[in-house]
Parts: structure tokens; C-alpha cells; sequence
């Protein structure tokens, strides 16, 4: 888990690909979820709150650079 402080410091190149990392772990968790091998659902939780955590972070650093221009 990844606090939104921690992700502030990296670059928006990495946090889209933080993002792409997750929407992809998520997409296998979803697959085991329906073949029941999930071995613990509140991972897929885990994940889904980190992605919306880089989403949101990453939303604030493109605003903030179409502010500045």
C-alpha cells in the first residue's frame, strides 16, 4: 500500500505506469475471483484503493502543469 504523500513525488510518467500495473493486477484479480482462486479478496481491495489513489495524484499534477502554462 502506498501512501498519496509517496506518490506525489513521482513523475506522472511513473504514476500512469503505477496505473497500468494496477488496472492489470486488478484484471487478474478478477479472473481468479471468478475461477475461485483468490486466495484473499482484500487484496483486490487493496489494489483497487492504490489505483484510485495514483489516479487522483496523477489527475492533480496534470491540472496543476495546465495551470501553470
Amino acid at each position: 500500500m502506498t501512501t498519496a504523500a509517496e506518490l506525489k513525488d513521482l513523475s506522472t510518467d511513473d504514476l500512469k505506469r503505477r496505473a497500468d500495473e494496477l488496472k492489470a493486477t486488478l484484471f487478474q484479480d478478477q479472473l481468479k475471483l471468478r475461477t475461485g482462486a483468490l486466495d484473499n479478496p482484500s487484496e483486490r481491495t487493496t489494489h483497487k484503493r492504490d489505483l484510485a489513489r495514483v489516479l487522483t495524484v496523477l489527475t492533480q499534477k496534470q491540472k496543476s502543469a495546465s495551470a501553470k502554462k
